[in-house]
């Protein structure tokens, strides 16, 4: 037998679920890879296929055996090994038994800590053959999945139920059953197009002998290119071009075997609905790509893709036109509903829905977000009155028919009633802004009212929910706190705005009526948002010892915190830091080691050594030229000039004795490091650097 052999794996289920296909295709091969390498099979290429149907994976070049290795095993010490009258001790017994040998069969190995009794035998590895079908096995228990159903008499349990299974060594089918189907040779084809049997020769060949007589495209990311595809030449046919979202285009990819684009219409009337409700409804709920024209305008068009390849398109496409019409008519019906009353009417409604039971009803919040809205508004220079105005309707939408219909658009709608009841435009556009970045690296808010309102209502959320004591555990966070604090964040850090993070917080808490211990809400809200800007800043490229640095010194403005950073990373490039950094940690440890000082200023008269006169006259030299630049953040620069400390801080250390026995000399000279380290934690404790 070769040293190794392809190995094809296919499990074909009913049909799984789309949304999740990508994401078991990946973690099965991962868990695959990762139980090969558990079990030494050394392996080349691997491919992981995905349709509706099923998931295969094709390893190249799988060795066919594990390789022979020698197994060293050591006991106790040799001169444990026997008791004083000369008996063997349990302990070397119990070592030689659970080798299977006697004792006088054990060898012994010597180490710079001594002898001990030491034990080595050879194994042979086992077949593939006899491993494969547990890794598999392992890695499909592993894989993601919410929920698993049961189906048939078994007790067998996966996300589907599992209908037949292909296991190829090189030509060979492995002798296997895997989640209760025993493996063979025999794939399936198409549901509709090819459903006999295809009996696959080898993993080479699986791709091909699926496409052309099964009518099946297993490459998921050949498909997805198909798709796109066939959707921009269509949407050209129109004079139009294909809105293609990624997460959609994984979806109808994960919905089809054998991609048929096809065209279809909707009647012109319904272009005058916001284009946001078309979109909404032909992507989310009809999985069709909506056409838009060169300017960006939705055209009358959709594209869809049936999973056949049908002799009757025409027929397919009224079909779909058939079915997409009703519900753009009663997204019609709720546009025209909605706007017999503004806005503003129902603002009061928002005291029947609860928010959260401690925290009161969406009014309250309303309530909350408004004062908050005009207190940050003042701090960063927006219009108060525009802000307090956006917070005042910032819910309403949510009490109309159309975001009840469609919950993605909260906010959108919001913005097009708010428009057409003849309010500012800022506080239209704030109403949608409110829920900005909606994803990780999502756009932000562009005006300052809708900067306000996003900031004002997250912190409400953040703050609140601490209050009632629901903070993330591990990966559970049911009110998306974590990016709720990121956006806040990124819009602090992106939008320039120097806010203080412990004044707002401390706004916010203020603003609820319920009990709780603000001190401690306040303190774990805080870490909170300081680890959220930790991981902002470890993305951008800065190392954790100079976060660390900066978070010592605990700044409160993200902004300044932002500023302090940029200064230390600078300030490590330059010749003198890593001196600098070193004095400073034996400065903190000295001072550490010291405990309190009784003395609070330095006393010039008893400095004696020319070395301490030196850096007591440097470290008031640089405290007067560092001070205007601390009150304009200029901490870079700062840095640079506290760097000229360098050379009279190394000769006090290597000429001047810290801890003198006379105690007035000594704490006077503990007092003098004092204040050269305090002026560098006025910036940062560069200590941490590592």
């Amino acid at each position: 037998m070769a040293d190794s052999q392809d190995l094809l794996f296919e499990l074909g289920t009913e049909e799984l679920p789309p949304k999740s296909l990508l994401t078991l295709r990946n973690a099965l091969e991962e868990g695959i890879v990762a139980g090969l390498k558990k079990a030494d099979l050394a392996h080349g290429e691997i491919i992981a296929y995905a349709t509706p149907r099923r998931l295969a994976v094709w390893i190249k070049d799988l060795a066919t055996a594990q390789p022979d290795r020698t197994v060293e095993r050591r006991g106790p010490a040799v001169k444990a090994t026997y008791q004083a009258d000369g008996s063997p001790s349990k302990a070397a017994e119990g070592f030689a038994r659970s080798c299977g040998v006697s004792l006088e069969q054990m060898g012994t190995i010597k180490t710079d800590k001594g002898e001990w009794l030491a034990f080595s035998e050879n194994k042979t590895g086992k077949p593939t053959e006899q491993l494969i079908g547990d890794i598999l096995s392992k890695s499909l228990t592993a894989l993601p999945v919410a929920k698993r159903m049961r189906w048939g008499s078994g007790t067998t349990e996966f996300v589907r139920p599992v209908k037949w299974v292909v296991l190829l060594f090189g030509t060979e089918v492995i002798n296997s059953t895997i989640l209760g189907i025993k493996a063979d040779r025999n794939s399936r084809g198409h549901r509709f197009h090819a459903p006999a049997l295809i009996n696959i020769r080898e993993a080479a060949s699986y791709a091909e002998q699926l496409l052309e007589s099964g009518h099946v495209e297993v490459s998921f990311e050949t498909r997805r290119t198909q798709i796109e595809q066939q959707a921009i030449e269509l949407a050209g046919t129109v004079s139009g071009h294909a809105h293609i979202e990624p997460a959609l285009l994984d979806e109808i990819t994960a919905l089809v075997e054998w991609p048929v684009g096809v065209m279809g219409g909707i009647d012109e009337r319904f272009l005058a609905l916001p284009a946001e409700v078309l979109i909404t409804t032909m992507q989310d709920n009809q999985k069709y790509f909506p056409v838009k024209a060169e300017s960006g305008e939705l055209l009358p068009w959709f594209i869809t893709f049936s999973n056949i390849d049908s002799t009757n398109p025409e027929s397919v496409r009224k079909g779909n036109e058939r079915v997409v019409r009703p519900r753009l008519a009663d997204a019609e019906f709720f546009w025209n509903q909605d706007r017999k009353q503004p806005l503003e009417n129902r603002v009061e409604k928002l005291g029947s829905i609860i928010f959260q039971k401690q925290l009161g009803t969406l009014l309250d919040k309303t309530e909350r977000v408004e004062k908050l809205a005009a207190l940050i508004a003042e701090e960063i220079g927006a219009d108060k009155t525009l802000s307090r105005r956006a917070a005042h309707l910032a819910k309403t939408d949510l009490m109309t028919e159309m975001v009840g219909e469609f919950a993605s658009l909260q906010g959108i709608i919001g913005r097009y009633y708010a428009a057409a009841d003849g309010e500012p435009g800022e506080v239209a556009q704030a109403i949608e802004e409110q829920y900005f970045p909606k994803q990780s690296g999502g756009k932000l808010p562009e005006c300052k009212t809708g900067q306000v309102l996003a900031l004002a209502e997250k912190l409400d959320t953040l703050c609140g929910i601490f209050s009632a004591g629901l903070m993330p555990t591990g990966d559970k966070d049911p009110y998306a706190l974590r990016r709720a604090a990121i956006g806040i964040l990124r819009i602090i850090l992106e939008k320039r705005l120097d806010l203080n993070l412990v004044e707002l917080i401390e706004k916010s808490c203020g603003l609820f009526s319920h009990e709780f211990d603000r001190e401690k809400t306040q303190k774990l809200l805080l870490t909170f948002c300081l680890e959220r800007l930790k991981g902002l800043f470890l993305e951008e490229g800065f190392s954790a010892d100079e976060l660390d640095a900066v978070l010592s010194v605990h700044p409160t403005r993200p902004l300044d915190f932002e500023e302090r950073l940029q200064a230390v990373k600078a300030f490590r490039s330059l010749p003198e830091s890593e001196s600098l950094a070193a004095a400073n940690k034996r400065i903190r440890n000295i001072l550490r080691k010291a405990g309190s000082l009784s003395q609070h200023a330095v006393d010039t008269k008893q400095l004696i050594e020319p070395a301490e006169k030196q850096l007591w006259e440097q470290t008031q030299n640089a405290s007067e030229a560092i001070a205007p630049l601390l009150s304009q953040r200029d901490y870079s620069a700062a840095l640079k000039r506290l760097a000229l400390l360098r050379e009279v801080t190394d000769l006090f250390f290597d000429e001047v004795m810290v801890m003198a026995d006379d105690e007035a000399i000594r704490n006077n000279r503990l007092t003098l490091l004092s204040a050269t380290g305090n002026l560098f934690l006025s910036i940062a404790d560069i200590s941490k650097l590592q």
